[in-house]
């Protein structure tokens, strides 16, 4: 992304696709919308092979494709996610997006960003990008890309999220904190979306 990005972001398990992360801004959103039902390194490890079934990353382009061959690169096996068709659609919402607001230049959503408040509300507007995935995104552009934006510190979580991953040890610890809190959360009528462990003791 710039000098300040870390070389990978250690999600999957997969150098390359972990390379990808850090140095592509679609691909580490991408990763964020696929991450929801299937595990931290399925859905982070689907940028990459998306851009190898399709040939590109460019966000027009996706948001441009007929949404048949879409689906049909998502369901092509192994599917990228669990729920391939709704995940094409989200893909492509999101790309279409980016594509419309931010002239296919995702990094754009934090380099023009006002403060940091603003930069929560840029990422909450994009489809797929719900409160704890906004958090945790807020939480690696800071602490890991080094973004530094006025107010930035009073909308970063203070609880564990993926930016506390800098290893695979570290994110072996984060999944196991992550099921506990969704059996919490199971147990007590409630829901969960991925992107955290403990937004919701903030509400």
């Amino acid at each position: 992304m710039d000098a300040t990005a870390p070389d990978a972001l250690p999600y999957t398990g997969d150098p390359e696709a972990d390379a990808l992360l850090a140095a592509e801004p679609l691909a580490l959103l991408i990763g964020f919308v696929l991450d929801q039902q299937v595990s931290v390194q399925k859905a982070f490890s689907g940028p990459l092979e998306l851009q190898r079934r399709i040939g590109t990353l460019d966000a027009a382009t996706i948001a441009a494709m007929d949404p048949a061959d879409l689906e049909a690169a998502f369901r092509e096996r192994p599917a990228l996610h669990r729920f391939p068709g709704n995940m094409a659609k989200r893909t492509q919402a999101f790309c279409a997006a980016v594509a419309e607001t931010y002239g296919s230049d995702a990094s754009r959503i934090w380099t023009e960003a006002a403060d940091g408040p603003g930069l929560e509300r840029r990422l909450l507007a994009l489809p797929g990008i719900g409160e704890m995935k906004a958090k945790a995104l807020l939480a690696i552009l800071g602490r890991r890309f080094g973004v530094e934006l006025e107010g930035l510190d009073t909308v970063m979580p203070d609880y564990p999220t993926l930016a506390d991953v800098d290893s695979a040890e570290a994110l072996a610890a984060y999944q196991e904190q992550k099921r506990a809190y969704k059996a919490r959360l199971k147990t007590e009528g409630g829901s969960f979306d991925a992107g955290d462990i403990g937004a919701r003791k903030q509400r």
